[in-house]
């Protein structure tokens, strides 16, 4: 058995593109297990900020069903999705081996998201394994590794102070924001949030959980624009306004929070296997001043209208940087929130990476030892066969020598001390064979996976080079 993942995350492509690859990703696991012979057991992640599949494949030496799965689960993907086969196979990351244990170790300790630290990774890598089991995808393999996963996730979190600092990027950008506004508007705005007005541009699940966050603290005031058409959707799933005009919405608004991504692809979608931004903003500074000059008209003869302050929460910018140039707007993008993310200190994260470190090598020494273990029930077999000879042999001439006394025959406290000696005796002799035994069949498990990785490399680079020809 090989694991085999294949992922795309925040780190490759942006939110709009990864939400379009994931669309239907709640059958892949399931369908790629039913239809593709190697895939023994199958668990997928879906998030706002990722798409990751982890596969259990009984892979041949030479590697050749490594690449059959990928190229199989990147056409389910695509068939799911509606991207072409080639998008798909581009947009992914693939590992074999020990790189998908450490990888998936990363992930969900929180060292790989936007935000280092950030907990809610923790659960959802949990939900993805509870969702398996419900679907019949998992293995014994991917159900270790997924529950090993976990629990070095919850002891990074309570051995190292990343727990505490972690925070969404949602989150940490409502903070940063709330900061401003409050003391834009200290006389009105309370501490709950409630009274202020926020204009969401996106639908993905990232706005989802850009609602949430608001109501969380208070905010009862949210309208949803989307230049895609599905704000009046999105509004009724989640109790809030659809804003057909992004202008007029921006007028009252004290806050701007946009995450749709939409930048990461052209008006027509993907055309050439990857995502390509367009020269368009979702929110251009021309849309801001105006919206800016009719929230002066509003505010008749007050000194000046209430800032504004934009959070951008998409990977390829949805707002102009021009925006922060208009008077009265605050602009913050991802950049600008990890500038201002929680002091995470190198040693901490250093720290946190030692324990995922430790957990990966750990993991795949249980995991290859259990080539091992074949070979030492083996010798353990053999050695109970040595057992039950020198048993009998040794309970023949107790029964000679008590024969020979006039006694009577061993009774069955004798006959168990006797096969307790023999036990100890016959398995202290052993202890070196098995040591010996299990090392060799661990250099051996270790040789036959690097093989297959190996072959599984080459063979992808073969077919790059003869699509470069």
């Amino acid at each position: 058995m090989v694991l085999l993942s294949l992922t795309a995350s925040h780190r490759e492509l942006d939110l709009d593109a990864l939400e379009r690859l994931s669309t239907g990703s709640g059958s892949v696991g399931r369908v790629a297990v039913g239809s593709c012979g190697p895939v023994q057991g199958a668990v997928v992640i879906s998030t706002c900020n990722r798409f990751e599949l982890y596969l259990d494949v009984d892979a041949p030496l030479h590697g050749d069903a490594v690449r059959h799965t990928t190229k199989h689960v990147a056409a389910l993907v695509a068939a799911g999705s509606g991207v072409s086969e080639e998008v798909a196979a581009d947009s992914f990351t693939v590992r074999t081996g020990p790189e998908v244990t450490s990888h998936l170790f990363t992930v969900a300790a929180g060292l790989d998201s936007m935000v280092v630290g950030e907990r809610e990774i923790a659960g959802q890598v949990k939900r993805a394994l509870a969702e398996a089991r419900d679907d019949g995808t998992t293995s014994k393999t991917l159900e270790l590794l997924f529950q090993t996963a976990s629990r070095t996730s919850k002891r990074v979190g309570t051995r190292t102070e990343l727990g505490a600092a972690g925070r969404s990027v949602v989150s940490l950008g409502l903070d940063l924001a709330g900061q401003d506004l409050r003391r834009g508007r200290a006389a009105e705005l309370d501490a709950s949030w409630r009274g202020l007005r926020v204009v969401l541009i996106g639908t993905g699940s990232y706005a989802g959980a850009s609602v949430a966050a608001l109501r969380a603290r208070g905010c009862d005031d949210v309208r949803v624009y989307s230049r895609s058409g599905r704000a009046e959707i999105f509004a009724q799933g989640h109790d809030v306004e659809a804003a057909p005009d992004l202008v007029e919405a921006l007028a009252d608004a004290d806050l701007v929070v946009s995450c749709s991504g939409a930048r990461g692809r052209r008006a027509g979608g993907v055309t050439d296997g990857r995502a390509e931004a367009s020269l368009e903003y979702v929110l251009d500074a021309a849309a801001v001043v105006r919206s800016r000059e009719r929230a002066a008209v509003a505010a008749g003869d007050e000194p000046e209208p209430r800032p504004l302050v934009v959070l951008d929460l998409a990977l390829h910018r949805d707002v102009d940087p021009r925006v922060a140039d208009v008077e009265g707007v605050l602009l913050y993008d991802l950049g600008t929130l990890k500038a201002h993310a929680p002091a995470t200190a190198a040693d901490v994260v250093d720290r946190a990476r030692r324990i995922v470190d430790d957990a990966a090598a750990g993991f795949e020494e249980t995991r290859l030892g259990r080539a091992a273990d074949a070979a030492v029930v083996a010798l353990f077999d053999a050695a109970e066969v040595e057992v039950r000879r020198e048993v009998d042999a040794a309970v023949d001439r107790l029964t000679t020598e008590l024969a020979a006394r006039g006694g009577t025959t061993p009774d069955e406290a004798d006959v168990d001390a006797i096969s307790r000696d023999v036990r100890k005796r016959v398995h202290a002799a052993l202890h070196g064979e098995i040591v010996a035994a299990r090392a060799e069949a661990l250099a051996r498990a270790r040789a036959e996976e690097a093989a297959v990785v190996a072959g599984a490399e080459e063979l992808v680079e073969d077919a790059e080079r003869a699509d470069r020809r």
